[in-house]
């Protein structure tokens, strides 16, 4: 039996309010760190490691190769004592799985609410023209400075919106399969579950004016039912209430471009594409995307098109659950 994941300890603080004794490894990014670094003179930084990419190359070669201060080996040679994840999704994906490498303890500090990735227990990789999850650790600590995510750009501070709101097009597509007799062993529909996450999606589109808006109140609710989404996947042992062919859209669109897009941008839209393909009213959830800021138009016309030609195939190719991507 796979294990039931915890969510993280959450505190609600301004990182100027930080003070940290330990000896800080530093996961962050360049447009994240100079936004607030000014914020966290209280973190004792011994070394930084900037990240870029989703592959675990490039996580391992930054863990290998980034110096301290005092030395000229890299991070694995170092006395740290704790790892900190300032940043977005990619951050604490990479974050969580650094310092289950290294064995650490993982301390993550969103920068905007833009991704369920700060409490889950898998980081996602880009590989072979997908996304792929692999297991990696619950970060032991979530420090939420609301009044820096309501200043983060408008189109990444509510962004996460679309990682509950995926609850539409995903639970769809789990019921949709059990209908069809394709859910495997292990991922039966569960009607309970289902009835729980149509309520999140719920509450997370009563929110999306407010956290759009970037109140702390709004952004306070965005957090709690982006918390509930991964708890509630977290007691099934998978993902099926709430990713679905909205992502598989999303990571083949991402593919075709040959470039990415932040994730919002990609997977907002593709709710409203895959909801419409599902006989799904869409209004509802068109008004939260818009009030969260989610571009709506990023990905060009062409390009979906083509996508969607290949999207049947794509979902086969690299095994994703059975959804109605595969029936296109």
């Amino acid at each position: 039996m796979k294990p039931i994941w915890n969510l993280p300890k959450v505190e609600l603080m301004p990182f100027a309010e930080i003070e940290e004794k330990r000896n800080v490894l530093l996961v962050t990014s360049a447009p994240a760190w100079n936004a607030v670094k000014e914020k966290l003179k209280g973190l004792n930084v011994q070394a930084q490691l900037e990240i870029t990419e989703a592959t675990t190359e490039h996580w391992d070669n930054r863990k290998s190769s980034t110096p301290a201060p005092d030395a000229s080996a890299g991070v694995e040679n170092q006395k740290f004592e704790v790892v900190y994840a300032v940043g977005g999704g990619l951050v604490a994906d990479a974050a969580k799985y650094i310092s289950a490498k290294l064995n650490l303890p993982l301390v993550v500090l969103p920068t905007a609410l833009s991704v369920d990735a700060f409490i889950t227990a898998a980081s996602g990789i880009r590989k072979d023209g997908c996304v792929y999850y692999i297991e990696t650790k619950v970060p032991e600590r979530l420090i939420l400075d609301l009044g820096t995510v309501a200043k983060a750009p408008a189109f990444i501070r509510a962004a996460g919106i679309t990682d509950v709101m995926s609850i539409a097009t995903g639970a769809w597509d789990w019921k949709f399969a059990h209908e069809q007799g394709k859910n495997p062993a292990g991922m039966e529909f569960v009607p309970w579950v289902y009835d729980n996450a149509q309520s999140i999606l719920s509450g997370v589109l009563d929110c999306a004016e407010a956290a759009g808006r970037g109140d702390a109140d709004g952004l306070k609710t965005l957090y709690d039912c982006l918390a509930m989404e991964v708890q509630l996947c977290n007691q099934v042992g998978h993902s099926r209430p709430e990713e679905g062919s909205e992502h598989y859209f999303a990571y083949a669109v991402e593919n075709e471009m040959g470039h990415g897009l932040p994730h919002g941008d990609l997977v907002g839209p593709a709710i409203l594409l895959i909801a419409k393909l599902q006989g799904q009213d869409t209004v509802l959830l068109e008004k939260a995307l818009k009030a969260c800021n989610i571009p709506l138009n990023n990905i060009p016309q062409d390009m979906i098109d083509r996508t969607l030609k290949i999207l049947p195939d794509y979902s086969r190719r690299h095994n994703l659950s059975f959804g109605i991507a595969h029936t296109l």
